[in-house]
């Protein structure tokens, strides 16, 4: 099994960064090049099974929300369908951790997923790099509020 991660520290507190990316459905908001998101069959964002039909970079991904802790500030979810690049088992988290010095949030996201082993480091370079660009976009969206 591989795992890709990637963190990073944001100037805002964990609390306000957590109310912006609890809702599974707030994707497009904070994510580059996520266009529209809908939680199917009337679910609201933040209940456990929910799933997410996102618009990413003009592709349609569904995923399913696995797990939700308000206490812990994370999330885990996994793709519904075929994940759309050629890996298996993909489960990835998003968590938010204070960071008492500063009031600020420490952001990690990783994922687990099966993928041919000779692909091993090119698919842990894809979703690390993927995950620095999402929470980049997280950084620029909050601090472009914060800014307001």
């Amino acid at each position: 099994m591989a795992k890709a991660y990637y963190s990073t520290v944001l100037a805002q507190s964990a609390d306000d960064i957590w109310n912006v990316i609890r809702d599974f459905n707030n994707y497009p908001v904070w994510v580059d090049g996520a266009g529209e998101s809908a939680i199917e069959a009337g679910k609201s964002g933040d209940a456990v099974g929910a799933v997410r039909h996102v618009i990413y970079q003009g592709r349609h991904i569904r995923q399913r929300l696995l797990a939700l802790s308000d206490p812990d500030r994370s999330q885990a979810y996994a793709f519904c369908d075929d994940a759309p690049m050629p890996v298996q088992h993909y489960r990835a988290t998003l968590r938010v951790t204070p960071v008492v010095d500063g009031n600020r949030g420490f952001v990690e996201w990783w994922a687990t997923f099966d993928c041919p082993p000779e692909r091993h480091d090119e698919w842990t370079a894809f979703f690390r790099d993927s995950f620095a660009r999402w929470l980049a976009s997280l950084r620029k969206y909050l601090d472009g509020r914060d800014m307001v």
